[in-house]
């Protein structure tokens, strides 16, 4: 739709081709390439934004992914070409405060149509790890502008609020493309419809379980926690790279026998060092659990719900799911 577009690089194809965004083949054709008008041109930041354009967007939208398959959304550093993707798109659709690096070149590459998936649900405040152990005072008390970074972002891992982001993506898909907004609309509603489905298989799935506390790598998963009825204890806190200290390491020593904890899940974008040294530790299995902030050839399945399933799977094994 953007006749100011320039050529799509090489690695933005290949970002957007390996994330499995099966519509996107059109744009490895040098004409999609060059800019194909009839096209809505979405710049996702990572994974979960991408998936989300395709699926609403259908044959409508040419999708390319600011994240490359494998890279760790949170380290990532944007290059001038991908800055000029993202002055001449037609919508940038991202999660702030996820990816500094992403909210710096939002900004200042002026974008008409900035579609933050943090405006679209309410985020919560899990905080890191020593955060959760500072009492409910500080837990409770309402995030300055300046704390605002402590609340956890990681909203399409509860499929209820990614539906509900699904929701608010349509409608500016529908508003800024209005001669496509009908089937923007039906692809939605089939999308929220398959994450009401998977909803109900993880409410249903982990309702009666053995225990109800996991450890996860990093504190990805406290809305999935929060939505079934579980407690999610993290090594790290919402940073994947944040060392724990040796305390946190020895209280969840503890902690997994009290509450009859089995597994220490690791991830596929980070280092698994420290979640494998302390199931060994404590005498406990390992096993992934995905975050899905990214699909590589490492990932239990090809696309977001493949994945999901796979976690479900593993939670259930992990807490003893009856």
């Amino acid at each position: 739709m953007n006749v100011r577009r320039h050529h799509i690089s090489g690695i933005a194809v290949a970002a957007a081709t390996a994330l499995g965004l099966g519509t996107l083949s059109a744009c490895s054709s040098d004409s999609a390439a060059a800019g194909n008008t009839d096209k809505f041109d979405v710049v996702a930041s990572f994974y979960p934004m991408a998936f989300l354009a395709e699926q609403i967007g259908g044959d409508h939208v040419n999708v390319t992914s600011l994240t490359e398959p494998g890279q760790e959304p949170h380290d990532l550093e944007i290059s001038a070409k991908q800055t000029a993707q993202l002055q001449e798109s037609d919508a940038v659709l991202y999660l702030k405060n996820l990816q500094p690096a992403v909210d710096k070149a939002v900004a200042q590459a002026g974008v008409k149509n900035k579609i933050d998936a943090t405006t679209l649900t309410k985020l919560e405040d899990h905080g890191s790890v020593e955060h959760e152990h500072e009492g409910e005072e500080a837990a409770a008390k309402e995030p300055s502008e300046e704390e605002e970074h402590a609340l956890d972002p990681h909203i399409w891992l509860d499929p209820v609020k990614y539906a509900e982001v699904a929701e608010g993506v349509a409608e500016s898909f529908e508003k800024s493309d209005p001669d496509n907004a009908a089937d923007y609309k039906k692809n939605a509603a089939a999308l929220t419809k398959k994450l009401d489905d998977l909803n109900t298989a993880f409410a249903t799935g982990l309702k009666t379980t053995d225990s109800k506390v996991f450890f996860t790598n990093h504190a990805a998963f406290g809305y999935l926690a929060e939505r079934y009825g579980l407690t999610q204890e993290a090594i790290s806190g919402l940073d994947p790279e944040s060392e724990p200290s040796p305390a946190r390491i020895k209280e969840l020593q503890t902690e997994a026998k009290a509450d009859g904890v089995t597994t220490v899940f690791y991830e596929t974008l980070v280092s698994d060092k420290t979640a494998k040294t302390l199931a060994q530790d404590a005498g406990l299995k390992t096993d992934v659990l995905d975050p899905l902030e990214g699909i590589t050839d490492k990932s239990k399945g090809d696309d977001y719900f493949q994945v999901m399933q796979s976690n479900l799977t593993a939670l259930k094994t992990a807490l003893g799911a009856k």
